[in-house]
């Protein structure tokens, strides 16, 4: 049923923009939304768990600090996408490999823990994935790339996490590092969460809206974990 989820997060994000075309600021609630959610998720469930199963505190803050960088490495190639930016020029025929194969880097990573991990970090990855669905599609069809193309893109990138999970369950040199990978994933998703809760809002002005989103998404984690 995992699986099914976080596929039907990248196909809820794509229907959305093609029957509702949803706004930027609709796009932006739901990042602070997600991102207030999976930091709270990080935060609470975890860094805890990573730090009561760890051999050796220094190494898992070590992973965590290479989390970080990797994802900034990412992102550098993404455009940040995976935070609801993405910055190309939609007139270049050339399809964008490393914008693509960066969030699927991305997304397969998010996978890797799920398996081992509660429920809520399951539903913080499908609730993020979806507004990076919205982005990722309108710039595909804005770049104006055939239907197929688009399908067949959204498919790869919609069976990355479920792949990061699989992985995570069968491989027995992935469950024998659970712990060092969950930490070097808690890197990755602090660095993306804390971008999205953040980032600049227009004028640095105090966002009412956003901010209800966020406290709704750590309210939410305080109260189901």
């Amino acid at each position: 049923m995992s699986y099914i989820l976080l596929i039907l997060s990248v196909i809820l994000g794509a229907v959305l923009v093609l029957l509702k075309k949803p706004n930027k600021n609709l796009v932006r609630l739901l990042l602070a939304f997600s991102g207030a959610y999976l930091l709270s998720v990080t935060i609470l469930h975890l860094l805890p768990e990573v730090y009561i199963h760890a051999s050796s505190v220094k190494n898992v803050g070590i992973l965590i600090l290479v989390g970080i960088l990797l994802q900034s490495v990412l992102e550098s190639f993404s455009k940040g996408a995976e935070h609801g930016h993405i910055h190309l020029h939609t007139n270049d025929n050339k399809f964008p490999w490393l914008l693509f194969i960066s969030l699927c880097i991305h997304a397969f990573s998010e996978g890797l823990p799920i398996h081992h991990a509660n429920d809520n970090l399951l539903w913080a990855i499908i609730v993020h994935k979806i507004p990076i669905a919205i982005v990722l599609t309108t710039f595909l069809l804005h770049a104006k790339y055939s239907k197929q193309k688009v399908i067949f893109f959204l498919a790869i990138f919609s069976l990355m996490s479920p792949l990061g999970m699989f992985l995570s369950n069968y491989l027995p040199i992935l469950e024998t590092y659970n712990t060092e990978i969950t930490a070097f994933i808690i890197g990755v998703f602090l660095h993306i969460s804390t971008i999205i809760l953040f980032e600049s809002t227009e004028n640095h002005k105090f966002n009412f809206q956003k901010f209800g989103a966020i406290l709704l998404g750590i309210l939410l984690t305080v109260f189901t974990l």
